[in-house]
């Protein structure tokens, strides 16, 4: 029989930078459990989205220090689970994990793989021979796999993990915090993207079908919530923009947070997320815009789909497709009713999958299932 709640030691970035996995690490670590104990070891290797998946000097010595950190949480609390979440397919974290999880895994029985970034057992074949077998020894055999959608790539088999699991992420439900709005009889459609403005998250995507939508009549706004992820990408995008007259139609917020973040999803009429990024697997913006009743535009994408269910709760797209998002963009412009529907069910949808209530009592049963059999 054990004795008292099941200690896990969680390793893991949380924010800052405001990415969806360190928010969700976040979430993960506020919640209020009876069968499960988690205790920290914060990665600190980027303060902010410009340092993520790059090399720098000093993550060196972060790399160190957190691996005496987890083996002191591990002589303290007892654990005999550690939970990880695995990086995407970049080659900086990726050799990140492969030094860290050597030096580390071995001081737990259980470890517990959580790939909120689907797509890292992909990178091994990118990886120099001489690195693969340490790849393996890394993330191999993990005792359980959690993923976030089913549409994301297996990592959890691809490692041979001994059980794999879908747990969808969760968020507190914001709705009733800020004032809302919709677009009034004859006033422009509020079109809104969130997330790092760089080409795979489908922001040039979406400017091209904005300017397509404004060339077809429809009065609309865009704007973009995020930071630039390159400044020759900023300079191309905002070029595109003022060769079609169309700079003025779009309002670059920058990053925002808190009630000034909801204040923006509770505004818009429609939220657009024409995503192919490498590492996606849920798209936790979407969520955060279907709480407030917001029909969705995205693509069919990774776990997306698992959020965005097509034709209910709003429209998906192929990748890489402007002239499709802006025949979904043009159809929720022109029936007011139908955003209306589309929003109403995404409130639902969200109720019914992705609170953080029912995120936190997914997770508790996920990790108090790992070492039941403790005496």
């Amino acid at each position: 029989m054990s004795a008292g709640p099941i200690p896990v030691v969680v390793v893991g970035q949380t924010p800052p930078p405001f990415g969806g996995q360190a928010v969700m690490i976040r979430m993960l670590l506020d919640g209020h459990y009876e069968r499960i104990a988690l205790h920290h070891v914060r990665m600190a290797f980027s303060d902010d989205m410009d340092s993520v998946g790059r090399f720098r000097y000093r993550k060196l010595w972060i790399l160190f220090t957190t691996i005496i950190e987890v083996a002191i949480a591990r002589l303290r609390t007892g654990a005999r689970v550690l939970y990880y979440p695995p990086a995407g397919p970049n080659t900086v974290p990726v050799l990140r994990d492969v030094i860290l999880l050597t030096f580390t895994r071995w001081m737990f029985r259980h470890t517990v793989f959580h790939f909120h970034a689907g797509g890292v057992s992909g990178h091994r074949d990118r990886l120099p021979a001489l690195l693969r077998p340490f790849f393996d020894h890394a993330y191999g055999k993990p005792d359980l796999a959690i993923r976030t959608a089913r549409q994301n790539p297996d990592d959890g088999a691809a490692f041979q993990a001994a059980r794999s699991i879908v747990v969808p992420n969760g968020i507190p439900d914001m709705r009733g915090t800020v004032p809302e709005r919709v677009a009034a009889p004859g006033e422009p459609l509020m079109i809104l993207f969130a997330g790092v403005l760089v080409p795979s998250k489908g922001v040039r995507v979406l400017i091209e079908a904005f300017i397509d939508l404004l060339k077809q009549g429809v009065q609309a706004r865009l704007q973009l919530m995020g930071r630039w992820g390159d400044p020759g990408f900023e300079r191309e995008c905002r070029a595109l923009l003022e060769e079609h007259d169309a700079l003025g139609q779009v309002e670059f917020l920058g990053v925002l947070r808190d009630r000034l973040k909801f204040l923006r999803f509770a505004e818009c009429d429609v939220f657009c997320f024409p995503s192919y990024f490498e590492a996606e697997s849920f798209g936790l913006v979407l969520v955060e815009a279907m709480q407030f009743a917001k029909p969705v535009v995205s693509t069919h994408w990774r776990g997306i789909p698992s959020v965005v269910e097509d034709g209910v709760n709003g429209y998906l797209a192929p990748v890489r497709d402007p002239a499709a998002i802006t025949e979904r963009l043009r159809l929720l412009a022109s029936d007011r009713d139908l955003r209306e529907r589309m929003g109403e069910a995404g409130r639902r949808i969200f109720q019914e999958r992705f609170t953080l209530e029912r995120f936190h009592e997914n997770m508790e049963k996920a990790l108090s299932g790992v070492d039941e059999g403790r005496e």
